[in-house]
């Protein structure tokens, strides 16, 4: 497959992971150095890191429903310092660009993190995670083109590195948030989160399952959502797009490609099939090479 020109950073294919969804750092523990030789993505998506750490939300965490799941993880994570003590170092030898999620409840706190990371040449670029479903100050700046303007206008000036804004599904209007964040400067927009959901208690009526009551629904049960958001958001910004939302196979990321996306993430589907990076992308090369390199978007920015 043609490589990908994305802000800046030459990729093999169009196929990374979404962020929270492949633990690199496990999967090299199980599977030693032969990870590195068969990298399932083209580079690679941090879960999301804040400045203190996070236990993530009370369990149950998880819910299963019809075609996809309901998380509320809550972002656990070492905070800032853990991240660059303990994580960085390894993920740092991952052969592919490495780009690391971020969230903070204010402008200050994410100005810190960006600044942080700014400095740190293992980093290649910076998602800002603004629309998490189970962190309410993330959605609130990610759901508000004003607020979201305002807090990507004071972090472009603290890095030269390729930001990406990470775009919430929970918004009336996703296409004023995705032109708020190109106008201030953002290098980049992906979408979509996960759609906030409710899971109730299968046997106490009126309760609910999840520890957190909310949480964010994601798999194939949004990929339709995903496709529309992302044709609608492509069409209105001159920036890449990295499309997400219940991508399992090839003909899933040839939409998304086709729908203006630059990018393809996986998420959910990392969960049943650890390899699903690797064997999407092949997918994509096979139906490009019978449809003479049309099957989906040209890869490019």
């Amino acid at each position: 497959m043609t490589a990908v020109d994305f802000c800046g950073l030459r990729l093999a294919h169009p196929v990374v992971n979404g962020s929270g969804t492949f633990d690199a750092i496990a999967a090299r523990r199980v599977f030693g150095d032969a990870l590195l030789d068969r990298f399932p993505f083209s580079a690679f998506v941090s879960k999301t890191i804040t400045i203190e750490p996070r236990d993530g939300n009370p369990p149950p965490r998880l819910y299963e429903a019809p075609a996809g799941m309901i998380n509320s993880i809550g972002l656990p994570n070492k905070g800032l310092r853990g991240y660059l003590r303990d994580e960085l170092p390894e993920l740092a030898a991952l052969p592919v660009a490495l780009i690391t999620n971020v969230m903070g409840s204010t402008s200050d706190e994410l100005a810190e993190l960006v600044s942080a990371l700014d400095e740190r040449d293992e980093v290649d670029a910076l998602e800002l995670n603004v629309s998490c479903p189970n962190v309410r100050t993330g959605l609130d700046i990610g759901a508000d083109p004003r607020e979201l303007h305002a807090v990507v206008t004071r972090l472009r000036p603290l890095t030269a590195k390729p930001l990406i804004v990470k775009l919430t599904p929970n918004t009336a209007d996703v296409v004023a948030v995705a032109r708020a964040a190109e106008d201030a400067g953002a290098d980049a927009v992906s979408l979509i989160n996960t759609l906030r959901a409710y899971a109730p208690h299968p046997t106490r009526a009126g309760a609910a399952w999840l520890g957190n009551a909310t949480g964010g629904l994601s798999g194939p049960a949004v990929r339709a959502v995903a496709l529309a958001q992302v044709r609608e958001v492509a069409a209105r910004v001159s920036i890449p797009v990295i499309g997400m939302g219940g991508v399992q196979t090839g003909l899933h990321a040839a939409s998304m490609l086709e729908a203006g996306a630059t990018l393809v993430a996986v998420g959910t589907e990392n969960f049943r099939d650890p390899a699903a990076g690797t064997r999407i992308s092949r997918e994509l090369d096979d139906l490009f090479a019978k449809s003479g390199g049309k099957s989906g978007r040209t890869p490019g920015p």
